[in-house]
């Protein structure tokens, strides 16, 4: 029965990409109410503005629609929405009883401060089996530096390292495999980094990145995602008006298009290196599409699909918009909008939302398969290593089971398909 449901899972995918439209995903912010001090984030619990949280049942009645229109993706994000974890709970169940597959939650970690405390155990073992007896896919927990401290001062939460180290085997005895994130900024290897000269940074962030995977796997992570650094508001991109408020005009996030260049590539070759031994979200060829926009244009990569098959929606009003930071173009309420026919003209490479961007750069190429073949065969001539990136990931992406946080990684799947010739990037 799980094979018949796997399959017909497939033609839907394919029934989809046929019709010149992907698989859809949904970012639903239940809250933005925060209680870190994150510098990347104007949601941090520093900033003044009236603080909003979803009602429950609107939630539902949002989640009830997205799974009638065939929205396979589901995240639950804040703020921090984990400040409301029966809610955020019951949602998650209500999402699996709808049919969604995909679903999403995460943390920014406060619920492992104070693990010196007799109850800490215990508290994180009720925590591991509520999330355990929902249907979640992937659950997130974000990180920000290989030095503990320097995370923990970004934040504003003491003593979440040592208890995220204390949780994870009690997550992994109740089958949850958390995802580390890391949102890139300048203090990623525990200090700031600030050098004029793209060699030195790209040496100082290619170190930085490799610290820190080695850290998070010491750490018991075994899966691991990149948010890219997001400041659109002050790198050009005027035209962008961010509702999502995870953004932020502090240096430690900001890089112009140069720097983001190097630290994409820094990036890249880091996750290439890494791939057997932790599986990582971040796709090789969506880097690559990047590190080739940011140096050469938009002419270079797919378009988001945010407005088409994409969608946010934000805790105050509950509207949707195409991304979380295409502010200006409400799109009303998601159950009165036509998703299937959803027709968005506009073809965005403005920023560098990882949530929107990846997937779409996935996706872009099995779209190009199934609605205009020459297209595709163009993109191969144009730029053969990118279409070669993209296949490997494809088969990493099998691997890795699509990053089901609720199994354990099969090392030997990873070896085998993520060795050492594929870290040169060789075709195995």
């Amino acid at each position: 029965m799980k094979k018949l449901f796997k399959h017909l899972s497939a033609f839907r995918d394919v029934k989809c990409l046929l019709k010149g439209r992907v698989p859809g995903q949904l970012i639903l912010q239940y809250t933005d109410i925060c209680n870190a001090k994150c510098p990347q984030c104007s949601m941090r619990v520093e900033e003044n503005f009236f603080r909003s949280k979803m009602n429950i049942d609107r939630a539902k009645k949002i989640i009830d629609f997205a799974a009638e229109n065939d929205i396979r993706a589901l995240s639950f994000t804040g703020g921090e929405p984990l400040l409301f974890f029966d809610d955020v709970i019951a949602l998650l169940k209500h999402a699996g009883s709808a049919g969604i597959k995909y679903t999403r939650t995460g943390t920014n970690g406060f619920l492992f401060m104070h693990s010196d405390k007799k109850d800490y155990t215990s508290r994180i073992t009720r925590i591991a089996e509520a999330l355990s007896e929902t249907k979640l896919y992937s659950f997130w927990i974000s990180i920000d530096s290989v030095d503990p401290a320097m995370h923990e001062k970004m934040r504003g939460l003491p003593g979440i390292i040592a208890g995220i180290e204390k949780a994870i085997p009690v997550f992994h005895d109740y089958g949850i495999y958390p995802s580390v994130n890391l949102g890139i900024n300048r203090n990623v290897g525990g200090y700031t980094i600030h050098t004029p000269s793209p060699l030195q940074m790209y040496e100082e962030f290619r170190n930085a990145f490799q610290r820190f995977y080695r850290f998070v796997l010491e750490l018991g992570f075994t899966i691991m995602n990149a948010c890219y650094p997001l400041s659109v508001n002050h790198d050009g991109h005027a035209g962008l008006s961010p509702v999502y408020k995870a953004t932020a005009i502090d240096t430690v996030v900001r890089f112009n298009a140069a720097e983001k260049a190097v630290v994409f590539q820094a990036l890249l070759d880091t996750v290439r290196e890494f791939k057997d031994s932790i599986r990582v979200f971040s796709p090789e060829s969506a880097l690559h599409s990047l590190i080739k926009q940011h140096t050469r244009g938009n002419g270079y990569g797919y378009a988001c699909r945010g407005g088409k098959d994409f969608f946010f929606i934000d805790a105050k009003n509950a509207d949707t918009y195409p991304c979380g930071y295409r502010g200006a173009e409400n799109l009303g309420k998601f159950w009165e909008l036509n998703v299937k026919g959803m027709d968005d003209k506009k073809s965005c490479k403005e920023c560098d939302w990882e949530c929107f961007r990846d997937p779409s750069e996935l996706f872009g190429p099995f779209q190009d398969l199934c609605t205009r073949p020459l297209h595709f065969l163009k993109q191969y001539y144009r730029d053969k290593q990118s279409v070669k990136m993209w296949l490997r990931d494809i088969r990493y992406y099998k691997a890795c089971d699509y990053f089901n946080g609720r199994v354990p990684p099969d090392y030997e799947k990873l070896s085998r398909v993520a060795g050492r010739r594929y870290m040169n990037g060789e075709d195995k």
